[in-house]
């Protein structure tokens, strides 16, 4: 089965390893001569378990995650731990957060339900262009965790450092989770919707220093409790068995492409070839500083509207897709995942400088 050669520069659900679509596809109507699809199978049958765990393994040996530490494979989006973080975490205590960001504005603000909130630095005064420096976080006394986004893929801005807060850090991870090395052993709380760089939507991975379960609030909902999970291996209910799956099969495509690391020169080859044009191109800017610039989702745009919405559609007659920027940024945004080719990359400069050629600027 074959499909049209595009590159998808969505920012989630976004472009997938087409190794693992196409042993999906094959597998898809019969699993490993099981008669049955995945789909289909019981999620307490020894056959989903076989995938179950070899998804957790996998993950395990990738992000070398200690044994301290367990890795959950849970439902409900990232949303859902906005939520979930402050009723396990917080007790009768103070969070600080970071927000440099829109999910880590919700983030924060979900919180507030729960507990108390510290907002530890705010770069929403500079339009989120920024991640705020290690001098420039305020942490109060006795806070039960900190908490900051990873990488943002509203704004196009990432951490470029591992912030030190003398207190379990917890980390939204959603957008860059396994395009890095990530020291996991510094984390009590490390969390990923997994449909921009793991596997489809509707699977959220936490990996949770086993030492924080229990602690959570009387009225947390068994489904949110870390503890019970943990102590049903994430099969309290039936979980997301498709994207379990699917993640297993990324997870193969990581370790043969040379793993983390691999992962991590290839983000940097892919945004590089855009910066470096954006750097140096006379109609179109980054949103992001130079410091703080993402190497998940690119933001740029021309400073008109009406040249915004041109280039895009340009794009998308080119096989160039969903480069709109979201809606409370404006522009554009090109989202450079794990799976995203470097010839993606090298296509969207090359478009970008013919519209830079065909406006005169």
């Amino acid at each position: 089965m074959e499909r049209e050669q595009v590159y998808n520069f969505a920012a989630g659900p976004s472009v997938m390893p087409e190794p693992a679509l196409r042993t999906a596809a094959a597998e898809l109507l019969n699993y490993h001569g099981s008669g049955m699809s995945v789909m289909e199978m019981s999620h307490r049958g020894a056959l989903f378990q076989e995938i179950h765990d070899s998804a957790k393994a996998k993950l395990k040996a990738l992000m070398e995650v200690p044994d301290t530490h367990e890795i959950l494979l849970l439902q409900g989006g990232a949303t859902a731990q906005f939520a979930a973080i402050p009723m396990n975490l917080i007790e009768d205590g103070t969070a600080d957060y970071a927000v440099t960001g829109n999910f880590s504005n919700k983030a924060a603000k979900e919180a507030e339900k729960y507990g108390r909130v510290h907002i530890a630095a705010s770069t929403a005064g500079t339009g989120f262009d920024r991640i705020p420096g290690q001098s420039e976080l305020s942490f109060s006394d006795g806070a039960k965790y900190f908490y900051y986004c990873a990488n943002n893929t509203v704004y196009g801005t990432e951490w470029q450092y591992v912030p030190e807060a003398g207190t379990p850090m917890v980390c939204d991870m959603s957008s860059d989770i396994l395009s890095r090395y990530v020291d996991v052993s510094k984390y009590g709380l490390i969390y990923a919707g997994a449909q921009k760089n793991m596997a489809p939507a509707g699977l959220t991975v936490v990996i949770i220093d086993k030492a924080l379960a229990g602690r959570e609030l009387p009225y947390t909902p068994q489904i949110m409790s870390y503890r019970t999970m943990i102590e049903n291996d994430s099969l309290l209910n039936t979980p997301p068995c498709w994207c379990i799956y699917m993640l297993s099969l990324t997870l193969d495509w990581v370790t043969a492409q040379g793993g983390v690391k691999a992962m991590e020169e290839l983000r940097r080859e892919r945004a590089g070839i855009v910066y470096d044009f954006l750097d140096n191109s006379r109609l179109f800017k980054a949103h992001a500083q130079a410091d703080s610039r993402s190497y998940m989702n690119v933001t740029f745009r021309t400073g008109d509207d009406g040249l915004d919405a041109e280039f895009i559609k340009g794009a998308s007659e080119r096989g160039l897709l969903n480069l709109k920027g979201h809606k409370l940024a404006g522009g554009m945004r090109a989202s450079l995942y794990n799976a995203m080719p470097v010839e993606g990359a090298k296509a969207l400069v090359e478009y970008m400088k013919e519209f830079e050629a065909g406006h005169h600027v």
